[in-house]
């Protein structure tokens, strides 16, 4: 029966344990060159509606690495962009691939897709989610601070797609999740209820005190360009710099999932900090997402 990864949920507190485990192998193996081509004669379908950097490279990288093959597809190349149901596209590319990853704003549009494809189908974001990068975040912690579980992790900023996983990633990792956004900028109210080890604070300071993890994301996302005014006025007081950690642990790692707008969700020089860790968290999604592939597809 086929897996599909729309969401962390798709998967046990086990498994993905599991999956960042053989990532950070597979990332050892990658550094040694010596990677057998476990998906030689795989092909991998991957749907970009919305732009992307690290998570196609990683991809189409990825199943290089492992002996196989992408196929990438920009809304303008496929019949979807011309009125093809999307149930129709999924049964053609499941006649053709061996799984799809795509990139779209509806949630309920991946849901449709994976439901009709006999193929896996991997979430590369979506308005709700955003599971790949979590596992990328996840492996990097663990690379520089051990198990995740139990500790605490801040999110300042847009309660969008990256923060609704950040909810979902609390519950199978256990650990404890604060988030500070502006009102009318909250996440899922649903995921917030389940997840019990999660709380809206009301500041940044709040969220980030004694937290072993800070993470934030842009306060404009793909599709909300004619709302970044409005939001820059909103997040005023959300930035996350220097001094906002300096209220965390000592210890403490700032993650961002990439691009990002100095001067705006970040202060100029916080990717220059040594507490930041964006650049090894965004070479993390090879990894990650090679392991997913082996997971879904060997």
């Amino acid at each position: 029966m086929k897996r599909d990864f729309l969401s962390l949920l798709d998967c046990t507190p086990d498994e993905l344990r599991a999956l960042v485990a053989r990532a950070i192998e597979m990332k050892r193996l990658h550094r040694e060159r010596s990677l057998p081509p476990l998906l030689a004669g795989r092909s991998l379908a991957m749907i970009f509606q919305l732009n992307s950097t690290r998570t196609r490279v990683g991809f189409e990288a990825g199943i290089g690495q492992l002996g196989g093959h992408a196929i990438v597809l920009n809304s303008s190349d496929t019949q979807l962009g011309r009125g093809e149901p999307i149930e129709d596209t999924a049964r053609v590319l499941s006649e053709m691939v061996d799984a799809v990853v795509i990139r779209m704003r509806p949630h309920a549009d991946l849901e449709r897709f994976a439901k009709a494809a006999t193929v896996p189908v991997i979430n590369a974001m979506t308005a709700h989610l955003h599971p790949c990068q979590l596992l990328a975040d996840i492996q990097t912690f663990e690379e520089l601070r051990g198990p995740i579980a139990g500790r605490t992790v801040a999110f300042v900023g847009d309660g969008y797609n990256l923060c609704n996983t950040y909810l979902e990633a609390s519950r199978q990792w256990g650990f404890q999740l604060r988030i500070a956004c502006p009102r009318g900028f909250e996440p899922s109210a649903a995921l917030v209820a389940a997840a019990p080890d999660a709380v809206l604070v009301d500041s940044p300071r709040a969220a980030a005190e004694n937290a072993d993890l800070v993470v934030t994301d842009v306060w404009s996302s793909m599709g909300h360009e004619e709302e970044a005014a409005r939001r820059k006025a909103a997040f005023l007081g959300y930035q996350v710099n220097e001094a906002l950690l300096d209220h965390a642990r000592p210890d403490v790692l700032f993650m961002h999932c990439l691009p990002a707008h100095r001067g705006e969700e970040i202060s100029a020089t916080l990717l220059d900090d040594p507490r930041a860790v964006a650049w090894q968290e965004a070479g993390n999604r090879l990894h990650t997402q090679k392991a997913l592939l082996e997971f879904l597809l060997a």
